[in-house]
């Protein structure tokens, strides 16, 4: 019933459920203590709505911003508890009383102060937020953008102004109770004088050289660093900050680009999420001030995601576009008719050709190019289970969609019924179970699954842990996590080292990456990953959320996995190991094979599991594996050849691509030559950039004329 209530407040734990009550029960309490009257009674249910109150802000809870739409927001409340103190103060005949009218005059100065202060640090918030947030971009030789003003003063600032009211309430229930007058005189002018100090404090960031330069500064700013960098190849890249990940799994691949990188991002939420990368990135929230930035030098610009907000780019000549995408499956976002709006789609082998060729969305078979992945030079080869090894299989679920097609994953049918075959097989294996990030997001029932398929693999675990056949090696584990914890300790160092910025203004000012700190985290994060896995037993099964260990680090050190239709099976192929996918909309092992390429060369599950001893038979006797050939061809033909390395192609592409925008310019350069047109005239018309220069800054962000 806990977690019902839970998940319908939609507040993050039982704790703050709690609190929410007690917050909602102790302003009746209020009232009822200011209607007996009862001095002592107010003080317990004030205390007790204050520590509430600031217990649901800390954490952050949903419940917080939900008050506010039903009239009850934070200022509401705290007025209420102030207007039944003085209902208290008058029910104790205080009514002719000085004081009475100090508590009165108090909390009218006291509102009074709210709008200038809140007048104020929105001001400040606003003339600090630049129109373009960066990161690796020298602007600090450029434009001045003066320190952030202290945390503490805008941090939840509205909160710690109301706050400053504990001072008078407290000094008018003293006066109350003792009948003492001069306390509560005392305290409410506290409280009126803290106020205005707030408030004066807070003047001198909004005037004079406290303040970022205006957006024009700026732009002409970013245009000068670009004018210097001459950037060639841009990654471009739009969406929400749970889809980060799609463009932090490019940064590598960025990094070792022949030609001079430079990431374009649209939202600020993505800037604070971005993995720490040595590529020049600038985030430009205005359409019009994208379309404004001087990016003449750019011959290739690579596409993550399919959004909306690509038209920006899009409408750009002088560059050549390529939908690039941030995974390789058979989900029909694989072959998006949107796709078709870009010069060329790269896939990583024949199978992603085949699969816009079957769709028939208006792609075309020449603009299509295979480049491999990048990303997947991690994963290792698989060279069989180690001897005196028990073997390793991973279950790596993907999430149950938007859709609620019941094949989007296997939890919720399948979950329970793999786990418990996989922790009773006999010989015995180890299971890793990662599920996806965006499990129970949308479907209740999937995290129910995933909760209980948690406490399976951690009884399992517990099981093992005292069963007498398995024996661990107790000092190296003892070392593993010392190495560990000395590996966390020195990136919490480095971490602090970097610094936390005051605010976006001052990340984008000094935000350029140190190499040899960022080769050195690099280096720490893979001696962190290799100290994780010896800091257990081999047999024990484990339960793997979060960013660390990464997905491919759980591939490595498995023998099997067992997933669904997603890119992590795609990507899994490139290890040629043996794997599993379940067919858990229940299509049936010709059509499931018919409609997914991926599985090719799996073992199909239905949605009992009871197939899994194939894939358990195949990792213990890999050569009598009968789907060993069918893995390594299916490998190419997704993810296309070993040779040359995927970088390699990638590279090669982004060169022959821009070799081709290149001659498309000289070309138009030289038919408006031939055409006799006004030289300055000629410049617009081969940069296509004449909307973008002369676009007002009272034009809206939604730009879309092509």
């Amino acid at each position: 019933m806990i977690s019902t209530a839970i998940r319908v407040a939609r507040v993050g734990s039982a704790a703050e459920l709690a609190a929410a009550a007690l917050m909602m029960l102790g302003f009746p309490c209020l009232m009822l203590a200011a209607l007996l009257p009862s001095v002592y009674a107010f003080v317990v249910a004030a205390a007790v709505t204050y520590l509430a109150d600031h217990f649901l802000h800390r954490k952050g809870s949903y419940l917080i911003n939900r008050l506010s739409k039903v009239r009850a927001g934070l200022s509401i409340r705290f007025l209420i508890r102030q207007l039944l103190l003085i209902l208290l103060l008058a029910r104790m005949s205080l009514a002719d009383n000085l004081v009475f009218y100090a508590a009165v005059a108090c909390f009218i100065a006291f509102y009074g102060l709210q709008a200038p202060h809140g007048a104020l640090v929105t001001l400040i918030r606003n003339r600090r937020r630049m129109p373009v947030a960066t990161r690796n971009i020298d602007l600090k030789s450029r434009i001045r953008i003066p320190d952030a003003p202290p945390r503490r003063l805008l941090h939840r600032s509205a909160e710690k102004m109301l706050h400053l009211d504990l001072f008078a309430v407290a000094g008018l229930l003293v006066s109350a109770a003792l009948d003492d007058a001069l306390v509560g005189f005392i305290c409410a002018g506290i409280t009126v004088a803290l106020g205005c100090l707030y408030v004066a404090v807070l003047l001198p960031y909004v005037r004079g050289r406290r303040t970022p330069p205006k957006a024009d500064a700026v732009l002409a700013a970013v245009d000068d660093w670009l004018a210097a960098y001459k950037p060639e190849t841009v990654l471009y890249f739009s969406g929400s900050k749970d889809s980060a990940y799609q463009v932090n799994m490019w940064l590598e691949t960025m990094e070792q680009l022949e030609t001079r990188p430079l990431i374009i991002l649209r939202e600020r939420a993505i800037v604070n999420n971005i993995a720490p990368t040595t590529v020049p990135v600038i985030c430009v929230p205005g359409g019009v001030h994208l379309m404004n930035l001087d990016l003449s030098t750019v011959r290739v610009a690579l596409y993550a995601a399919n959004v909306g907000k690509n038209i920006h780019l899009l409408r750009v000549p002088t560059m050549k576009h390529v939908f690039i995408g941030h995974g390789d499956s058979d989900k029909l976002a694989s072959v998006n008719p949107y796709s078709k709006v870009y010069d060329e789609v790269w896939t990583a082998g024949r199978a992603g050709r085949d699969r816009y060729a079957i769709a028939d969305v208006g792609v075309r078979d020449e603009d299509i190019v295979e480049v491999g992945r990048p990303q997947l030079a991690p994963i290792t080869t698989w060279q069989g289970v180690p001897e005196g090894r028990i073997p390793t299989v991973l279950y790596a679920p993907t999430w149950e969609g938007w859709d609620g097609n019941p094949g989007n994953t296997s939890i919720v049918l399948a979950g329970e019924n793999i786990v418990r075959k996989l922790v009773a097989a006999d010989p015995p294996v180890r299971v890793l179970y990662k599920p996806h990030p965006f499990t129970g997001t949308v479907s209740a029932q999937a995290g129910a699954a995933h909760r209980r398929v948690t406490a399976l693999v951690e009884k399992a675990a517990a099981e093992r842990a005292a069963d007498s056949r398995f024996t661990a090696d107790t000092a190296a584990q003892e070392r593993a996590r010392a190495e560990l914890a000395r590996i966390e300790a020195r990136l919490a160092e480095l971490a602090g080292a970097g610094g936390d910025k005051g605010d976006e203004a001052e990340a984008t000012r000094d935000g350029i990456v140190d190499v040899e700190r960022h080769q050195e985290i690099a280096r720490l994060r893979a001696e962190w990953n290799a100290a994780y896995w010896e800091s257990f037993p081999a047999y024990e099964h484990k339960v793997i959320t979060g960013a660390e260990p990464r997905l491919y680090d759980c591939f490595n050190v498995s023998d099997a996995m067992v997933s669904d239709i997603s890119s992590v099976v795609s990507d899994f192929i490139a290890s040629g190991k043996p794997y599993a996918v379940t067919d858990s909309g229940e299509l049936g092992v010709e059509e499931f094979k018919r409609q997914n390429t991926a599985v090719r060369a799996a073992t199909i599950l239905s949605n009992s599991a009871g197939e899994l001893g194939g894939l358990l038979d195949a990792v213990r006797a890999p050569s009598a594996d009968p789907l060993a050939g069918d893995r390594k061809e299916l490998k190419q033909y997704l993810l296309g050849p070993d040779e040359p390395k995927s970088i390699d192609q990638f590279n090669t592409a982004v060169a022959d691509l821009a070799l081709k925008a290149e001659t498309r310019n000289v070309g138009q350069q030289s038919r408006v030559g031939a055409a006799n047109v006004d030289p300055a005239e000629a410049a617009e018309l081969t940069t296509a950039l004449p909307a973008q220069r002369s676009a007002s800054a009272g034009e809206t962000d939604d730009v879309s004329a092509v």
